[in-house]
């Protein structure tokens, strides 16, 4: 997993679900691996960094056992991604509070704003390696 890149996401959100595909396709480099935050993957992530008590509504990022939380973690994906998506970087010069009350604003309507039932990503085949295998 050296140079892989670790995003912690809320499996059960719709919000979420939609943007672990966004990042999938926009990957082209393949550095990103995905784990639901309530998988024991992600708990032994979390737990391995101190962070053993995180809300379900925060995406986490672990990049050279570096973690960023909420509109940090956003704007470091955001540079790795293939488009023009890394011009959204703009935004990083704004202060952090206002990021991340942002942030935490869309998080906390997001079963509002978007699909109570989130389109459970199945991975197929070709995608199946960029998520952590769950530990017992």
């Amino acid at each position: 997993m050296e140079g892989k890149k670790i995003i912690l996401f809320d499996g059960q959100c719709a919000l979420c679900s939609y943007l672990v595909r966004f990042i999938i396709n926009r990957d082209s480099k393949k550095i990103f691996m995905f784990a639901p935050l309530a998988s024991n993957s992600a708990k032994a992530i979390l737990q391995k960094h101190g962070l053993s008590e995180i809300e379900n509504d925060t995406i986490v990022l672990v990049s050279q056992e570096k973690v960023y939380l909420r509109a940090e973690a956003v704007f470091e994906i955001i540079k790795d991604l293939r488009g023009v998506y890394f011009l959204l970087g703009v935004f990083k010069v704004l202060p952090s509070s206002l990021n991340d009350f942002l942030y935490r604003l869309v998080a906390k309507n997001r079963h509002k704003l978007f699909s109570e039932t989130p389109e459970c990503i199945i991975p197929s085949s070709d995608i199946e390696s960029r998520f952590l295998k769950d530990i017992d």
